[in-house]
């Protein structure tokens, strides 16, 4: 396998992504190249676990929808976000990796300010926001599951009473 040439770039990412500075222009380049999908295997587990309860009418990391929403429900204008404890820095599992301290701890801000910014917009737009941590899906799936299945129900009794109709056919 040919390696591929990486292009030297100015480092745009410390100019308009905030204060990452002293951050190699190459690594840079690089890291702005990756564009995963994070928590693949919780996600699938959400998923599964959704379909087996019956629960449709989601959509994954919905474009046009305020911070992506792992799961978003149109109809009932439900965000559901699956956070992971090392990205989003749960208080109850996050460990801070003990080389780059600096940049660690930067990243962990700006990515729990970003959390809070995106819950905020999504409010302020109506919608109603859940937000699971990877811990909650690893140990009490069904849990969460009751958990979206019940704002779910609300959402549906809410809109069924604003336009005076019946939620049952």
């Amino acid at each position: 396998m040919r390696k591929r040439a990486v292009r030297s770039r100015p480092n745009r990412a410390a100019a308009s992504h905030g204060p990452f500075l002293n951050v190699d222009p190459k690594r840079s380049y690089t890291m702005s190249r990756i564009r995963g999908r994070g928590n693949k295997s919780t996600e699938r587990r959400v998923r599964g676990a959704l379909v087996r309860a019956g629960i449709q009418g989601w959509e994954l990391h919905a474009r046009g929808v305020p911070g992506s929403p792992d799961f978003y429900f149109s109809k009932a204008r439900l965000a559901v976000f699956i956070d992971g404890c090392f990205w989003h820095s749960c208080p109850r599992c996050y460990r801070r990796p003990k080389s780059r301290v600096a940049y660690w701890d930067m990243k962990a801000r700006r990515n729990k300010a970003r959390d809070r910014r995106m819950t905020a917009a999504l409010s302020r737009g109506g919608a109603k926001v859940l937000r699971f941590w990877e811990h909650d899906i690893s140990r009490g799936l069904p849990g969460v599951v009751l958990e979206i299945a019940g704002a779910l129900g609300r959402a549906a009794r809410k809109g069924a009473g604003a336009r005076g109709t019946s939620s049952t056919r």
